[in-house]
């Protein structure tokens, strides 16, 4: 594999391959797969995942917001295309592109009716969201009366699916609560059967779903960071292979004496003749200033070095005394041999927020 030559999002498309095969493997073969692709495929390249992952046969798409719908249609996606967030000033464009709205509250019902009688719609696909706990977004379960009548007689839009998302599904000390928004859930769709007088399919399951409680998969379940490589928690990240490698080279070497200070703030200062190298990335580039000051480390031909100092918003200075190094030389900020988790616990978050935060002006590469 060639070294890098500058910053880089490394995307490795076989072990992507690998995630959606090990997520498959705990379904019966009927379940419908939904890949969440929002937020440039966590923080990657959400038009050449999602072909991919069309390629492979995956049944769904979800995305948080239209824009994101159009990007995928413009790349060429032709499966259905949920959009978990919709706004109200765009659901003309919704339409005129054929994706499958969430309709999640009686404003956006209401509203969504009015835009799709306007076009001329029948029987347009709509995807219900239920609140069962996790307190976001949603219809409550007493909200399935006002639904029905509220369609009753109408032919604009046509219910595809009811689905719901569980909040702690990953923390098995929470079982007891996830359970309860599983019967809940079930009760909901039990009665939206009986109001609507036929049966929309359902979801549930996220990622930590498919892994702690599979028996609630339903018709299809729905996977965004299990896909990129992560499981919330070590036996099942063992599984997994990181879809995303974050790599950079040093741009310049430094030695500096005893009491030098290094970078903004004086925030670091050398207990001994220490060497230090600049790396070309920083805040902007989604590498917050929380990781500086020796809390976090990146790979340097296999060794640790720290960040030291505060991060600044196109570099990063590490100390890579005792390391053999030189200019020009590749860094692993996060990857397979340093995983994005152990990265973010340093900070006190989580590879979700790493992840995305990744910035567009970073060169994505493509591997097999």
């Amino acid at each position: 594999m060639p070294k890098a030559q500058e910053t880089i999002l490394e995307i490795n498309l076989g072990a992507l391959e690998h995630n959606y095969h090990y997520l498959r493997s705990k379904l019966k073969p009927n379940t419908k797969f939904l890949a969440v692709v929002k937020a440039f495929a966590y923080g990657s390249d959400a038009e050449n995942i999602a072909l991919k992952l069309q390629e492979l046969g995956v049944d769904y798409f979800a995305v948080a917001y239209v824009r994101e719908g159009v990007a995928l249609r413009d790349a060429g996606i032709t499966k259905p295309i949920l959009v978990l967030h919709p706004q109200t000033i765009n659901f003309d464009t919704l339409i005129e592109r054929y994706l499958e709205p969430s309709i999640y509250s009686p404003k956006i019902l209401n509203e969504f009716l009015a835009t799709a009688k306007k076009h001329g719609q029948k029987n347009y696909p709509v995807h219900l969201k239920f609140n069962t706990g996790l307190n976001r977004l949603g219809f409550w379960e007493n909200d399935v009366e006002f639904i029905a009548e509220k369609l009753n007689g109408r032919n604009e839009i046509k219910i595809t699916s009811i689905f719901s998302h569980l909040a702690a599904s990953e923390d098995l000390n929470e079982k007891n609560f996830t359970q309860k928004q599983i019967e809940t859930f079930e009760k909901i769709a039990q009665e939206v059967d009986k109001k609507l007088g036929y049966a929309p399919f359902r979801h549930l399951l996220n990622t930590s779903g498919i892994i702690n409680y599979t028996n609630a998969q339903y018709d299809m379940v729905r996977s965004g960071i299990g896909l990129y490589g992560y499981g919330n928690e070590a036996k099942v990240d063992a599984e997994l292979r990181p879809v995303a490698s974050l790599k950079t080279i040093i741009s310049q070497i430094h030695k500096i004496e005893p009491g030098e200070t290094v970078g903004y703030n004086r925030a670091y200062t050398s207990k001994g003749y220490h060497v230090t190298a600049t790396l070309p990335l920083g805040h902007a580039d989604g590498i917050g200033r929380q990781y500086g000051n020796e809390k976090t480390h990146v790979s340097v031909n296999g060794k640790e070095a720290p960040i030291i100092g505060n991060v600044c918003m196109d570099m990063i200075m590490i100390d890579i005394t005792n390391i053999d190094c030189e200019e020009g030389d590749e860094v692993l900020i996060f990857g397979p041999e340093l995983s994005a988790t152990k990265f973010a616990e340093t900070a006190d978050t989580i590879s979700y927020e790493i992840l995305t935060g990744i910035s567009q002006r970073i060169k994505r590469t493509l591997i097999e």
